[in-house]
């Protein structure tokens, strides 16, 4: 029997590596790929914005149709099928309709299996409690994407013509010889060769998962529990946290969508091979952190647990704007996701779980990923590659201005929860809560 549990649990750990390292895939070379394409910034725009777009209908469709009318692991294998041949087809796409379609249909299908492999998790988990650990897979997913770039993204002519001198001296040569300039950015479709690849290794692989029937709605079901957590909302304190919620995840996707090209820009000169594993390291740092998340709210409480979080996206701007030369403490820099992540967001799922009716939790929760999947990334996704043209001029990037902008939102927001979030004390949390990429 026990043998049988640690097969499970080890299924499970593998269904969350595939399911986040196809995200992790993509996510964070997208921003310096979409420009290369010769897209304006408005159709950037509305490429990036097919992932929020998608997650505001998911948080309807996988709550109230995919998962009381689908066994929830064959939904997921069709879903990743559909969402893989879309992600494949991405790699070969140069005209703007073409691409903005294709991601659309790849997001359509894929965001809803956000909720889906937590719901498999759950119900075939003895204990809830173990999710914390199946879920540390999302991170190891995100950040093993990130890795086969640095040989993917590797300038294999210019290793040829260095006449290495052994396996140890070709292999120091390959890694320090990355892609830069145009043929780099030709070179990142295959990231979306590596996600369409683990879409559908997922799609085949989730055939093999515990049988997850439908779940029915329960009698008596409230169909308007979102109508009450909206009115919460009415509560300043709560009105003020979901506010703050919008601002940070405005600042988290000006990252991702800042940082790629700002690693490899001349004022850093990062190699295009090692800039995606540089920014893993933020996954690195946010599985040690989420180890210290409860026992940091215990000790600190809400307020000023979210004033670190929001802090630590403040200093990696501030290190971004005003030391980009110190290669190395840009790098150390992306360290404080691990901070910027689990104090601003994984709190926030906990915080509901404490502050919300029992009966309008899901709600609730659907509530705040309105702001951390759907409307805060749209904002940060519509704005942001306007201002990156905007503050470029002959090639080079004011950088330091675009930094600052993200930065002064960070202020904002901890000069919010400074003065207006004022929860009432309830009972502390439970420190061991899951984990999010």
């Amino acid at each position: 029997m026990n043998n049988s549990n640690n097969s499970v649990r080890f299924r499970l750990f593998i269904m969350m590596v595939l399911e986040f390292g196809i995200w992790g895939a993509w996510l964070p070379q997208i921003f310096g790929y979409l420009p290369s394409l010769h897209f304006s910034p408005w159709q950037q725009s509305a490429i990036l914005n097919a992932f929020p777009f998608a997650a505001l209908v998911a948080m309807f469709f996988s709550n109230q149709f995919a998962d009381r009318n689908f066994a929830a692991e064959k939904f997921l294998a069709f879903s990743q099928f559909i969402g893989g041949l879309a992600m494949l087809g991405l790699a070969f796409t140069h005209d703007f309709w073409t691409f903005f379609a294709l991601m659309m249909i790849h997001c359509l299908f894929y965001v809803p299996t956000l909720s889906i492999v937590n719901s498999i998790a759950f119900a075939n988990l003895k204990d809830s409690k173990d999710f914390g650990t199946i879920s540390i897979g999302g991170a190891v997913g995100w950040i093993m994407a990130a890795w086969p770039f640095v040989f993917i993204l590797v300038d294999w002519q210019k290793v040829a013509q260095a006449h290495t001198t052994g396996f140890m001296d070709w292999l120091k040569t390959a890694l320090g010889s990355g892609l830069t300039g145009p043929v780099l950015q030709e070179r990142l479709r295959w990231t979306y060769v590596v996600a369409g690849a683990a879409s559908l290794l997922l799609a085949g692989f989730s055939l093999t998962l515990p049988h997850t029937p439908p779940k029915k709605a329960a009698a008596g079901e409230d169909k308007f529990a979102w109508l009450e957590a909206l009115r919460l909302l009415c509560k300043p304190f709560l009105l003020v946290l979901w506010i703050v919620t919008l601002l940070n995840t405005f600042m988290l996707n000006a990252y991702f969508n800042w940082a790629f090209v700002f690693m490899g820009s001349p004022q850093v000169g990062i190699s295009g091979n090692w800039i995606t594993p540089v920014m893993s390291t933020g996954q690195i740092a946010q599985m040690f952190v989420m180890a210290i998340l409860g026992l940091t709210l215990k000790r600190l409480g809400w307020r000023l647990t979210l004033l670190l979080g929001t802090l630590a996206q403040v200093l990696r701007f501030a290190i971004f704007a005003y030391f980009p030369q110190d290669t190395t403490l840009v790098i150390l820099a992306n360290l404080l996701h691990g901070f910027c992540y689990a104090f601003c967001f994984t709190a926030v799922y906990i915080f509901v779980e404490e502050y919300f009716p029992k009966d309008a939790r899901a709600s609730a929760q659907g509530l705040f990923n309105v702001m951390i999947l759907g409307l805060g990334v749209m904002a940060a996704n519509s704005l942001c590659p306007w201002l990156l043209q905007h503050y470029t001029s002959a090639g080079m990037t004011d950088f330091r201005t675009l930094f600052n902008i993200a930065g002064g939102v960070g202020v904002v927001a901890m000069l919010m929860l400074a003065l207006f979030f004022n929860p009432p004390a309830v009972k502390q949390p439970d420190p061991a809560q899951p984990a999010q990429t």
